[in-house]
């Protein structure tokens, strides 16, 4: 019998939050999750009807309690895990108000491009980090 080799597929807004002194906010996902104790840009699903730019928007607010404007498009990426299938849909925010707190996740922290290799992230975000670099 022929199992379905279908694994779960999730479009995901992604925001990289610059602040006005050049540094990137990361956050620590939960320990117990997915990816656990991993770093990562915030961002989440794409609710129905949403534009990205509302997802990534209304993530921030949800999961760090900060306000943002979101700005361009820096990369897609298409990446398959063991267990999941996602598209990482990536936008420059820039920080405008509010004090972020980990409300969702363990920790968070404002972190330079020269800094963000000490921080272990999923492999996906790899290519994240690179698009930043030849961006600067």
């Amino acid at each position: 019998m022929h199992e379905s080799t279908s694994i779960p597929y999730k479009l995901i807004g992604v925001g990289v939050i610059w602040n006005d002194q050049g540094q990137i906010l990361i956050d620590r996902r939960r320990p117990e999750g997915l990816l656990g104790g991993l770093w990562e840009f915030p961002g989440g699903k794409i609710e129905l009807g949403e534009t990205i730019e509302d997802c990534i928007k209304r993530e921030i607010k949800e999961e760090l309690g900060i306000g943002i404007e979101v700005g361009e498009h820096l990369i897609t990426i298409d990446h398959t895990y063991t267990h999941l299938r996602v598209s990482l849909t990536v936008h420059h925010c820039r920080y405008l108000t509010g004090d972020p707190m980990p409300i969702e996740c363990d920790e968070i922290r404002w972190v330079t491009l020269d800094e963000i290799d000490q921080f272990p992230f999923p492999i996906a975000n790899a290519q994240i980090i690179a698009a930043l670099r030849q961006n600067l």
